[in-house]
């Protein structure tokens, strides 16, 4: 969690991942009103991870406005392409 001050909170003691069951609404609501200075400090300069964790499927729509198909030198298909990525293409901002 970021505090106030941009500064970085360790929510391992609330939440044991930011995943599925975490980013319901109703989880979200609990999390709204945790009082973030509470919260340790994490300290030096941590890894910033992907937003999500134990995902179960990564499905991937390609082509899907005509700037990506343009930059592909590819024309905009008729349908939807789909396609599946390893999970392990999920990544975080850095």
């Amino acid at each position: 969690m970021i505090d106030a001050a941009g500064k970085i909170r360790d929510l391992s003691g609330v939440v044991p991942d930011i995943a599925r069951e975490t980013l319901s609404p109703e989880s979200l609501k609990k999390l709204s009103v945790i009082d973030a200075n509470a919260l340790p400090l994490v300290e030096g300069a941590p890894r910033i991870g992907p937003c999500v964790g134990s995902v179960g499927k990564f499905v991937c729509i390609g082509l899907n406005y005509s700037d990506h198909a343009a930059e592909s030198a590819m024309k905009v298909p008729g349908e939807p392409v789909l396609f599946m990525k390893a999970t392990s293409a999920i990544c975080g901002p850095e």
